[in-house]
C-alpha cells in the first residue's frame, strides 16, 4: 500500500545531531518554510542513541562538537554518550523540533522532476510488528542528515574458526544490555576510537581486558574537564564564554593538524613522548603505540584523563600487537602460535561507510551514481539539483562543518526565493579540474569504501580543504551565485 503524498518546502532525513541542527537553522533563518524530519528509527539521537557499548563518548571536545547556537554547559569537555544524547534531545524539545519528526520512516528512494522542480521521496513506514508500508512525500529541497555509515551493520570481517568459540562474540554497534563481562576475560579486537574507549571501561569490571591490534594507532591523553574553559564560563556570559572557548579549540586543532602535515616527525615524537610518560620507560611503546604512518594520516585516538594508560599500568588491561590465525573454543590463536584466552570477544573492527544513507537517487529518470559525482563545497553534488548533505570534518568536530552547511543551505534557499528561482544545481564547466578521492585518510574504513564515495575536485569550489576558518569565510560570507551553481 502507498499512501498519498504530503508536500513540504524542505525534507530533512535523520533526527540525529545533524538533523536536529538543520531543523533549528531552518526555523531561525527560513521561518516561512515548512519542513519535516524523517527518522528511520523510533527516537531522536542517531549515533548517540544507536551505540550502547560501555564508555561510549565523544572523541571531540563538546565546545566544538556542540551546536554553535546552544552552549555546552556540562563540566566535562569530553562527554559521555548519554550526556550528548540528552543535549541533542533537549535542543529538539526546547525549539519544538521534536514536533516535526516522523519516526519509523526509513527513506529509500528520491526522484527529482525538473518540470515540477520537486523531489518525490519514498519511505518505508513501520506500522506494526515487522509490517511496513510505503509513504510518499514531495519537497522543493532535500537535506540529507543521515550520517556517513551504515546504521544496520558495522564492519565485521569473517574470522576463521569463529563458530568454534565457546563464548560470546559481539560487535560494538550491536551491543545489548545483556552482555555480561563482569569477572570475565575479554579480548577487544581493534585499535581505533571504539577500542580505546571500550578497554578501560570494561577493565573496571572484567577479570582482564586485552586489546588485540594488527597495528598501532596514535593515542593522545587529554583532561576530560577543561579548567580554562570552566574558569571562563564562571566569569563570562554563557554564550560569550562558549564562543571564545570554541574558537580557541578550533584554532588549536587547526594548528596541530597543520604542524602534523609540515613536521610529522616532530609531532610523532611529541605524541610518543606523552605515551612514554604515561606508561613508563620499560613499556614497549615501539611495538604497541608507534604506528607505521604519520600523525593525522588517520584520525588520532583520544583518551580522557589517560584512562587507557592507567588501566594498562594497573595490569587490568594489556595490549597485544599481532595477527589472528584462528578463533578457538577457548579464545584466539595468533600467527606466532600464542593464544589469548577469552570468555567474550568484542570485534571493534569499524564501520561501513555509506553515501546518503544508502538512498537511491534519480534525476529526471537518470539514476545518480555518486561515485562519479563531484562534491561541491563539501555538501552538494554535481548535476544533482536541490539536494545537500551534512558531512563533518575528518580532522575536527563533525558539527563545525554541519553548522556551516546548514547556514549555507538556508542562504541558498533564501537567495532562490528572492530571485524567483526553483532549482539550483552545481555543474562543472572547468575542463582543467581533475578528480581526487574525497577522503585522503589511510584508515581501513575509508579505504574499504572510498571508491564508492563522491570525488572532490582539484580546485574550488570542488576542493575539500578540511579547514573550518576557510569554510567560515567561504560558506558564511562567500557568494552563492559563484558561476558554478546554476539557477533556473
Amino acid at each position: 500500500m502507498i499512501t498519498p503524498s504530503e508536500h513540504f518546502d524542505v525534507l530533512i532525513v535523520g533526527a540525529g545531531l545533524s538533523g536536529i541542527g538543520a531543523g533549528y537553522h531552518l526555523q531561525s533563518k527560513c521561518p516561512g518554510k515548512s519542513y519535516v524530519i524523517l527518522e528511520g528509527r523510533d527516537c531522536i539521537g542517531g549515533t548517540w542513541d544507536l551505540f550502547r557499548y560501555p564508555g561510549i563518548r565523544s572523541d571531540s571536545d563538546m565546545f566544538t562538537l556542540g551546536y554553535s547556537f546552544k552552549p555546552w554547559t556540562e563540566p566535562k569537555a569530553i562527554a559521555d554518550g548519554p550526556r550528548i544524547l540528552n543535549y541533542v534531545r533537549e535542543t529538539a524539545v526546547d525549539n519544538g523540533i521534536d514536533q516535526k519528526i516522523r519516526f519509523n520512516h526509513r527513506v529509500k528512494r528520491a526522484s527529482w522532476s525538473s518540470p515540477d522542480a520537486r523531489w518525490t521521496v519514498e519511505a518505508e513506514r513501520t506500522v506494526g510488528e515487522g509490517a511496513t508500508e510505503i509513504v510518499r512525500f514531495t519537497c522543493n529541497f532535500l537535506f540529507m542528515c543521515s550520517g556517513y555509515y551504515n546504521y544496520e551493520n558495522g564492519y565485521a570481517p569473517e574470522f576463521p574458526g569463529a563458530k568454534d568459540f565457546a563464548g560470546r562474540i559481539v560487535h560494538p554497534q550491536k551491543w545489548t544490555d545483556d552482555v555480561d563481562y563482569a569477572g570475565k576475560r575479554v579480548v577487544v579486537i581493534g585499535s581505533g576510537a571504539t577500542a580505546v574507549t571500550l578497554v578501560p571501561e570494561m577493565a573496571k569490571q572484567a577479570a582482564h581486558v586485552t586489546m588485540l591490534q594488527r597495528s598501532p594507532t596514535y593515542v593522545v591523553a587529554r583532561p576530560a574537564q577543561d579548567p580554562v574553559a570552566n574558569k571562563l564560563r564562571a566569569r563570562l556570559p554563557a554564550k560569550l564564554a562558549y564562543q571564545l572557548i570554541r574558537w580557541r579549540n578550533v584554532m588549536w586543532g587547526m594548528y596541530f593538524f597543520q604542524l602534523s602535515r609540515r613536521k610529522p616527525e616532530r609531532v610523532k615524537q611529541l605524541i610518543l613522548g606523552g605515551v612514554r610518560m604515561a606508561l613508563g620507560p620499560d613499556y614497549d611503546i615501539g611495538t604497541h603505540f608507534t604506528p607505521r604512518y604519520n600523525p593525522w594520516d588517520q584520525r588520532l585516538c583520544l583518551v580522557p584523563d589517560g584512562d587507557l594508560f592507567r588501566a594498562i599500568r594497573e595490569k587490568r588491561a594489556s595490549v597485544v600487537t599481532n595477527q589472528i590465525d584462528t578463533f578457538t573454543a577457548k579464545g584466539i590463536r595468533l600467527k606466532d602460535g600464542s593464544e589469548l584466552d577469552a570468555d567474550i570477544i568484542v570485534t571493534a573492527t569499524g564501520l561501513n561507510l555509506q553515501v546518503l544513507g544508502g538512498l537511491e537517487v534519480s534525476v529526471d529518470g537518470r539514476v545518480v551514481d555518486f561515485a562519479r559525482a563531484l562534491n561541491y563545497k563539501g555538501m552538494m553534488y554535481s548535476d544533482v539539483p536541490n539536494l545537500a548533505s551534512a558531512f563533518g570534518y575528518t580532522n575536527a568536530s563533525w558539527t563545525l562543518k554541519c553548522d556551516l552547511t546548514c547556514e549555507y543551505v538556508c542562504r541558498l534557499i533564501n537567495y532562490m526565493d528572492r530571485r524567483g528561482y526553483k532549482q539550483c544545481m552545481p555543474h562543472n564547466v572547468d575542463p582543467t579540474i581533475t578528480e581526487l578521492p574525497s577522503l585522503n585518510f589511510t584508515s581501513g574504513y575509508v579505504q574499504r569504501s572510498v571508491a564508492k564515495m563522491p570525488k572532490q575536485g582539484s580546485k574550488r569550489p570542488w576542493r575539500l580543504y578540511q579547514n573550518y576558518a576557510l569554510d567560515v569565510v567561504t560558506l558564511r560570507f562567500g557568494k552563492v551565485d559563484d558561476g558554478v551553481m546554476q539557477y533556473s
